[in-house]
């Protein structure tokens, strides 16, 4: 665990420093040249001042997104590596690999049901998305749990090697409710993402070594769809987890999703 949480620690100093201007706006255009990134909602490369900076970048105007009473969209840019009903208490990240959902979202401390059967959608954030993560629905936000792990890439490649990998990794579940049922957010650390933040508050730490499960209750946090929930600091993953038969889904395994895309309807 100290090796990839420390190699994450210090991927993200070096992520963070700003170097001479020349060298900067050469780093950050070989970056998006690299990742093929799509700069057209953002400023220029050369505007940021660090890597970091890019990793983070926002919209230079506010995305459009679905507004229509029932449209449950993406909370991210990214990849719909799968999706689907969970068997057994166990749900796939990939094809042929599972992830136990009890231990991915803190059974003891949510409102998690063994006996129960849950939709799952795992969306993939590569280090050339967007980082930042809204909110789906209009919700209630009824608290965050803070899950120390490790910090195991997210990549497919990852995926196909490590069973139960995000039940493993560092993450922090935002336990919520939609029209009456109850939805989780859970968002994944990774090799490399030195942070998960959230901007309705900031005691949430992660990557910080620590060693025991972190509760946050609230008793009235209301967000609206679209709302900015927070940010990574580079690429990793969001899993969608909802009581059975409440999302009905229209997605499609390896299918590219933004923020903002009806990916669902609530029923």
């Amino acid at each position: 665990m100290v090796f990839d949480r420390e190699f994450s620690k210090i991927f993200g100093l070096v992520g963070k420093f700003k170097f001479y201007k020349p060298l900067q706006k050469f780093i950050n255009n070989s970056y998006v040249k690299a990742f093929n990134i799509d700069m057209s909602e953002f400023w220029s490369p050369n505007q940021y001042e660090s890597l970091n900076a890019l990793f983070t970048r926002e919209f230079i105007a506010p995305r459009e997104f679905d507004k229509s009473d029932s449209a449950f969209i993406s909370p991210c840019d990214g990849r719909c590596l799968s999706y689907g009903v969970s068997v057994a208490n166990s749900a796939f990240s990939i094809k042929g690999m599972g992830y136990h959902l009890a231990e991915l979202l803190g059974e003891q401390r949510s409102s998690f049901d063994r006996m129960a059967q849950y939709d799952f959608v795992n969306l993939y954030l590569s280090p050339r998305d967007y980082h930042h993560y809204h909110a789906p629905f209009d919700m209630r936000i009824k608290r965050a749990i803070y899950i120390p792990g490790r910090l195991y890439s997210v990549a497919k490649s990852a995926l196909k090697k490590v069973e139960n990998l995000y039940a493993k990794n560092e993450r922090v579940v935002l336990e919520c409710e939609i029209d009456g049922f109850i939805l989780w957010l859970v968002f994944v650390g990774a090799l490399n993402v030195g942070k998960i933040k959230f901007c309705f508050d900031e005691r949430i730490k992660t990557n910080a070594n620590a060693d025991k499960i972190d509760v946050y209750d609230y008793e009235n946090l209301m967000v609206k769809k679209g709302d900015r929930l927070g940010n990574f600091e580079l690429g990793s993953t969001i899993l969608i987890i909802s009581q059975k038969d409440k999302i009905k889904y229209n997605l499609d395994d390896e299918q590219t999703v933004r923020f903002g895309t009806k990916i669902g309807e609530i029923v």
